[in-house]
């Protein structure tokens, strides 16, 4: 169906996910398996739906992995606004984050639309 290493979707959430562990790896000690794990979970999960969904035989299935990695992105968003509420982080690095996890929102929901049964 699709190559996702060609997806700018797929490496625009690639990049999420690294700048994701760069900021968790300052955060405190104590949210090692709390909110650090999440957030780490939740944003390598958006990469790896958007992946596992080219693989899958129909644009139904694929669209399917594509709603996944979305919601996982939307996990991605309340977890980082705990960050900042529990003030793990500052209010720069929430926006910037938020910024780039909204752009990869609306390009997840847009190229789920545009594709169509191969």
């Amino acid at each position: 169906m699709h190559n996702y290493k060609h997806l700018k979707i797929w490496h625009e959430a690639m990049d999420l996910v690294v700048e994701i562990y760069s900021i968790t790896s300052d955060f405190p000690k104590h949210e090692q398996y709390g909110l650090t794990s999440q957030l780490r979970r939740a944003a390598t999960s958006i990469p790896s739906n958007i992946a596992e969904g080219t693989s899958r035989r129909s644009v139904k299935e694929f669209k399917h992995f594509l709603s996944i990695a979305l919601g996982s992105s939307f996990e991605v968003t309340t977890q980082i606004e705990i960050a900042f509420r529990l003030k793990i982080i500052e209010v720069e690095k929430r926006d910037t984050l938020i910024h780039l996890n909204d752009l990869l929102q609306k390009r997840i929901q847009t190229f789920s639309n545009q594709i169509k049964d191969m």
